[in-house]
């Protein structure tokens, strides 16, 4: 699921890390989603969730095996993987989180890459980092201000902070999968994979983090 802040890029933008899963033997599904703010939260997940009972139903005559997904994105489509994960392992009201639960899914793994994975009150991560530049802050609150609209949220913003949503500590109604979490050590959003794999661990679930010395934001998606 390809990043770009929940407003911009798509999956044609994201071919190469497709491709990259692809060389490796995967059967791999690349999706688009609404993008803000003409679509604000929660058309991004929403339409995450459907391509997911899609792909499901798609996967076995592609040669894929449902029982081993993996599910992959990066920055924003790590946001929204990981809100995938919640609701495929949460019993939850929205209607296109039931359809995913429903499908019976239990991910083999989830790879968020360098997640923004609370887009709520984004300012906080000045306020940790104060000497973070007037440039990055003010992107940040667009994204949040794009994404998330004015509201009201009929069911919450769970499924755009899934880090909060797991911090509550609420077990699962199904298991969470292993997650791995890469991130690079100047990204400024990774204070958010911190408190991920801290959340995921009091939940009994499994996380494993990687930190890329020096790297910035989405630098694996650099291409050289």
């Amino acid at each position: 699921v390809h990043g770009g802040g929940f407003r911009i890029l798509s999956k044609d933008t994201h071919w190469v890390m497709g491709l990259g899963y692809a060389r490796r033997g995967f059967v791999v599904f690349n999706v688009s989603y609404r993008l803000a703010p003409k679509h604000p939260y929660p058309a991004a997940i929403e339409d995450v969730c459907h391509a997911f009972e899609w792909a499901m139903r798609a996967a076995p005559a592609l040669g894929g095996d449902v029982r081993r997904v993996v599910l992959a994105g990066e920055s924003a489509g790590a946001n929204l993987v990981t809100s995938l994960a919640l609701a495929l392992a949460y019993e939850r009201e929205e209607p296109f989180a039931k359809r995913a639960f429903a499908t019976g899914i239990v991910p083999r793994a989830a790879v968020p890459a360098c997640g923004l994975f609370q887009v709520s009150d984004l300012s906080r991560l000045k306020r940790r980092k104060p000497k973070m530049s007037t440039f990055i802050h003010d992107r940040l609150v667009e994204i949040e201000e794009a994404y998330l609209g004015s509201g009201p949220w009929e069911f919450g913003l769970d499924l755009a902070d899934p880090v909060v949503a797991l911090e509550r500590g609420a077990p699962p109604a199904r298991v969470l999968p292993p997650f791995f979490l890469p991130v690079g050590t100047r990204d400024p959003l990774l204070p958010d994979t911190r408190r991920l794999a801290s959340a995921l661990r009091a939940l009994g679930g499994e996380a494993v983090e990687r930190y890329y010395p020096g790297e910035p934001h989405a630098f694996h998606a650099f291409v050289v």
